[in-house]
């Protein structure tokens, strides 16, 4: 017999439940505990328009469940700090495409910097195996991510 505990099987529901709470937590206290170069809520923003790439205002309202006066607000704080900027859209000259500025990067790579650090110490107490396991998780997680990302821009392409 081995002495490594066994987990029981878990259903993806309340897997999935634990995994938002936990996430949330250490998110939570990550921001809570560091110094960010920024407000969290323009950092969470900027990160956005960096991992969805140029967009209209009206697409980032509409991925934060937020009107589009409100996100025009957020998005002239960003380019008040030099973090975006916007150019006309190639494809309608009415519209305007926001996208991250170089400055941004460098302010999105610091906080991220910022906040790791927090969960550094708590990491450095975990035994090689948990971190092997982490590490593992963390693998698995951002290929579901990619996943979704694919699943929903092939969806995004039958629909139009």
């Amino acid at each position: 017999m081995s002495d490594v505990p066994t987990r029981e099987l878990i259903a993806p529901a309340d897997l999935g439940a634990d995994l938002l709470t936990v996430v949330a937590r250490l998110n939570r206290m990550a921001t809570q505990q560091s110094a960010l170069p920024l407000p969290y809520a323009q950092a969470r923003l900027l990160a956005q328009i960096e991992q969805q790439g140029p967009s209209r205002i009206s697409e980032l309202a509409a991925a934060d469940h937020c009107s589009q006066p409100t996100m025009t607000t957020q998005v002239q704080r960003l380019e008040a700090g030099g973090w975006v900027e916007r150019r006309s859209d190639p494809s309608d000259a009415r519209a305007v495409l926001v996208s991250v500025t170089p400055a941004g990067t460098e302010t999105l790579r610091r906080t991220r910097a910022v906040r790791a650090a927090v969960v550094v110490p708590h990491l450095e107490r975990l035994a090689p195996e948990q971190l092997g396991t982490l590490a593992d998780a963390v693998d698995i997680l951002r290929d579901l991510l990619h996943d979704v990302q694919h699943q929903n821009q092939h969806q995004n392409q039958n629909q139009e």
